[in-house]
């Protein structure tokens, strides 16, 4: 694999990972106050009378959140291996095919593992 020696300087990828720490921290917060609002609700609101439409709306609203904790989930991953891989000096290259990931796809989702291309293969399930 290569070395970091790119266009990413030292500084860069201090700055990467403070973002990225930032980030999971975020991330995971969230995830925490999704969890604390569903609990408050059903205090709030458990012993309600419940109608249909009270099920379904809970439901998708169910949904909704799973989805979100997926998608939350697989970010979270993708940060924690950024951070991986700027401690084993990897960050910038791609876990797939060991390409260079553009400073500036990095500027913008310092998570970035993959270049956009091996990117959209994986969401696409490929």
């Amino acid at each position: 694999m290569p070395d970091q020696s790119g266009d990413l300087s030292e500084e860069f990828i201090a700055q990467q990972r403070k973002r990225l720490e930032a980030l999971r921290q975020q991330l995971l917060g969230t995830e925490e106050d999704t969890i604390a609002d569903e609990r408050a609700s059903q205090e709030e609101h458990g012993d309600e009378a419940e109608e249909f439409e009270d099920d379904a709306q809970g439901m998708a609203q169910d949904e909704i959140n799973q989805s979100l904790r997926n998608t939350n989930d697989l970010r979270i991953g993708d940060i924690e291996r950024a951070l991986q891989k700027i401690d084993e000096g990897t960050y910038g290259f791609s876990d797939k095919s060991g390409d260079p990931i553009p400073k500036g796809r990095l500027e913008v989702m310092p998570e970035a593992i993959y270049t956009v291309e091996e990117q959209g293969r994986r969401e696409a399930g490929n």
